[in-house]
């Protein structure tokens, strides 16, 4: 592992709540495209929306405190995880 990927994290985040058909996944990329992250949003079949997203320890808080202001009045309750990061990814997008 380079010694830039040693110093970036990856966590999963679940959102449950109103969080589809809202704009969700497309207010995750958008946000993300103003921050040092790269990762992917998806809906779930059961009605949450899971994310992921890298990048610096900072980065990373910053973008998903970002998310939580925007979107907050839509997310009931959001479980997070830490992950092992993934190399050479480069953007950040929306799954289906």
């Amino acid at each position: 592992m380079s010694d830039s990927a040693s110093k970036l994290v990856r966590v999963q985040v679940r959102f449950v709540g109103r969080v589809q058909g809202v704009g969700f996944r497309a207010t995750c990329r958008d946000i993300a495209s103003g921050h040092a992250v790269t990762g992917w949003v998806r809906n779930e079949a059961d009605g949450s929306v899971v994310l992921e997203a890298q990048g610096s320890a900072e980065a990373v808080e910053v973008y998903l405190r970002a998310v939580e202001a925007t979107m907050g009045r839509f997310i009931g309750s959001a479980a997070r995880m830490g992950l092992g990061v993934v190399v050479d990814e480069r953007r950040f997008e929306v799954r289906r």
